[in-house]
């Protein structure tokens, strides 16, 4: 279906409107908001269903719009909107004329296949922060972690600020959500080591061995991570710092433990 749609009142932009801004609409209709070509187009090589695509001809013509979605395996229905529409709807500086609709995954432990023996899995405990969570998601996606474990969420994974700061890794990780104690349980089940990132009771990141199944925690920048965890990992890691504070970005962190067991396990940039 291919129709034009030039009033802001229309309810599909009502609609749209809804699912970029509430996290419960978002959650109720098991859909969420898509903003931009390269996340259009990796949501769909990650298997999300789209139901919705609107476009702005002024910017994107409708033979790109087609090239972008022609791998699709879903019934998408097409909507031509106005320039003025398009502004409000968007989010960026850059525009790039085209918004989805597409369905949302279950993110539940019980649906996570690991399809490996040796994985390795990021945890974050209580991320908040969109941008925290997109720079988590991209780190992962480079270093093609096993699994991104979401611990505690405090905001869903569709928000279209952490789709966008991920640049789309939110589609090319396999990501799931659990509480502290089911996450632990989880990883424990599995015979999963886990390193958590905290001062307490720590060693030097680079002295322990990520070759065999691992897991590495990191906690919010403020609070580190809860003693749920500290009582539960197999040993806390720390990075050793020069400087006056004793902390840095989660996200840095996440990156530097990361690679180092990337490394490890003989990975090759």
């Amino acid at each position: 279906m291919h129709k034009q749609i030039t009033s802001n009142q229309n309810p599909k932009i009502k609609f749209l409107n809804q699912l970029k801004d509430k996290s419960r609409v978002r959650k109720k209709e098991n859909r969420f908001f898509i903003e931009g070509r390269r996340e259009i187009s990796l949501a769909i090589s990650g298997g999300y269903q789209l139901e919705h695509i609107y476009y702005c001809d002024s910017i994107i013509s409708k033979e790109e719009v087609f090239s972008i979605t022609k791998i699709s395996s879903s019934e998408i229905d097409y909507f031509e909107i106005t320039s003025e529409i398009y502004q409000k709807l968007s989010h960026r500086s850059t525009t790039e004329g085209i918004l989805a609709i597409a369905k949302s995954k279950e993110t539940l432990l019980s649906n996570l296949d690991l399809h490996t023996d040796n994985p390795l899995i990021l945890v974050a405990e209580s991320p908040e922060k969109p941008g925290n969570i997109g720079a988590l998601l991209r780190t992962a996606d480079a270093a093609k972690v096993d699994a991104v474990l979401i611990a505690n969420p405090r905001t869903d994974i569709y928000n279209p600020n952490i789709i966008r700061s991920s640049v789309g890794c939110v589609f090319t990780n396999k990501v799931a959500a659990g509480s502290t104690l089911e996450i632990i349980n989880f990883l424990t089940n599995k015979k999963i080591n886990i390193y958590g990132a905290a001062l307490q009771s720590s060693e030097n990141y680079y002295t322990q061995d990520y070759t065999k199944p691992t897991a590495i925690v990191v906690g919010t920048e403020d609070k580190g991570l809860t003693d749920e965890w500290l009582k539960n990992t197999t040993q806390n890691i720390k990075i050793p710092m020069s400087g006056v504070i004793d902390s840095m970005n989660v996200s840095v962190a996440a990156g530097i433990l990361i690679f180092e067991a990337k490394r490890q396990r003989n990975f090759v940039v």
